[in-house]
């Protein structure tokens, strides 16, 4: 009944009673200063009036800066209770009625029905990519190929640095489209399921000659759902970098330096580890025990952000069980998502399901974070064309800790 009784208003009357800018407002509840909860429509951000009226009298609150209360003011994505929002889109609606290209050319100019066209590399730049990748190990994971790939790419461009907009986004559609280009073909000849950045995506991850159309669409999902998240780890990185106006090579490579991390972007491979060791259905208490018993984290379960649960995840995997009902794989991920709810540990995110995705199609190792890759560098060019804007680079300040200097 008190939680009834309180009034809640919007972050814009929130930030107009205090005098700050809303993401203030964000640094606030993450330093619990402010409570903060989520409309009926599951978008908009409330804050209780009380408390935002007890602070305005009080002042602005005082005291060492943390971490986490980095903020940083942007157009592109919202984090809703249990998924993103694109622009004020609904990242889970926009799966079906449009590819991940209008997706990322959505989040790149805020335009609706741009004109789609298909994205195509530059032989010359993908032809160095090959080449630049032939003294690696032939089990070489393709998040390390993309990051060779990456950088050749923009040494072959020599219109890297132009930064206006309309040359971000030219550069952007063929690198997106190197990027998957120049991965080695994993079946002879090349499978092609299609002109767009999905279907060229299939023929360098999985060997089915002829994807099912459904599993298809499952992967376009997947690319869509992971476009941009907010200030993650990776984007975290591609926005410094593009602050200090590294070319948008440089920006990518910097996301795909971090996107990696078994905290980020390589869960999906630790999920893929699992899925392999779990032969059969049966296996999957053991499978979940054993990391347990090491004190290991689960991959692709729970999400810092989603404390209830990761829509996108969610929705991922109802895709992939319409897709192939009754896949011995889907039933070993069944099952470990069964012992993951028995043992009350968090729910799965997308990394599981982009994990699963990998396995009924019998993708090549690694192929969850080549997904994750191409997808999040719409969203880490988006992020470097807000950064592209602003006069000054982003520059953190420490926090000293060690020993006072010595003078003389």
């Amino acid at each position: 009944m008190e939680e009834q009784a309180r009034t809640w208003i919007d972050s814009t009357a929130a930030a107009e009673r205090l005098g700050v800018k809303p993401a203030t407002l964000y640094a606030y509840v993450s330093r619990g200063v402010l409570r903060r909860r989520h409309g009926a429509d599951g978008r908009r951000s409330l804050f209780d009036a009380a408390e935002v009226e007890d602070l305005a009298r009080r002042g602005r609150p005082r005291h060492r800066p943390g971490p986490e209360e980095l903020s940083i003011e942007s157009k592109l994505t919202d984090l809703g209770k249990d998924r993103p929002y694109y622009r004020g889109r609904d990242a889970l609606e926009l799966v079906g009625s449009h590819s991940y290209e209008s997706v990322a050319e959505w989040l790149w100019t805020g335009r609706p029905d741009v004109h789609e066209e298909p994205w195509r590399s530059l032989p010359a730049a993908v032809r160095a990519a090959v080449t630049a990748q032939s003294g690696l190990p032939g089990d070489a994971l393709p998040i390390d190929r993309l990051q060779i790939i990456v950088t050749t790419l923009g040494v072959t461009d020599p219109m890297r640095f132009h930064l206006d907009p309309g040359a971000v986004i030219a550069t952007g559609q063929t690198l997106v489209a190197g990027m998957v280009d120049a991965l080695p073909a994993v079946s002879s000849p090349a499978v092609s399921a299609g002109d767009t950045i999905a279907g060229r995506l299939w023929g360098r991850l999985s060997p089915a000659s002829e994807p099912e159309p459904d599993l298809l669409k499952a992967l376009e999902a997947a690319l869509i759902l992971l476009a941009d998240h907010e200030l993650a780890a990776s984007t975290l990185a591609a926005r410094v970098a593009a602050s200090v106006k590294a070319d948008p090579y440089a920006v990518v490579a910097a996301g795909l330096g971090v996107l990696s991390g078994p905290m980020h972007g390589g869960a999906s491979l630790g999920v893929e580890r699992m899925l392999a060791e779990t032969h059969d259905p049966a296996q999957a208490p053991r499978v979940i025990g054993e990391r347990l018993r090491q004190g290991d984290r689960i991959p692709g379960a729970g999400h810092s952000v989603y404390k209830s649960g990761d829509a996108r995840g969610t929705f991922l995997f109802d895709l992939i069980r319409s897709a192939v009902p009754g896949h011995e794989r889907l039933a070993a991920a069944e099952a470990l998502l069964a012992e993951l709810r028995a043992r009350r540990l968090p729910e799965p995110n997308i990394d599981f399901a982009v994990a699963t995705l990998a396995a009924v199609t019998g993708m090549v190792t690694g192929a969850g974070e080549a997904i994750f890759a191409v997808a999040r560098t719409a969203g880490w060019l988006a992020h470097a064309l807000e950064e592209y804007e602003r006069r000054s680079p982003l520059r953190p300040r420490a926090v000293y800790t060690g020993p006072p200097p010595i003078t003389s």
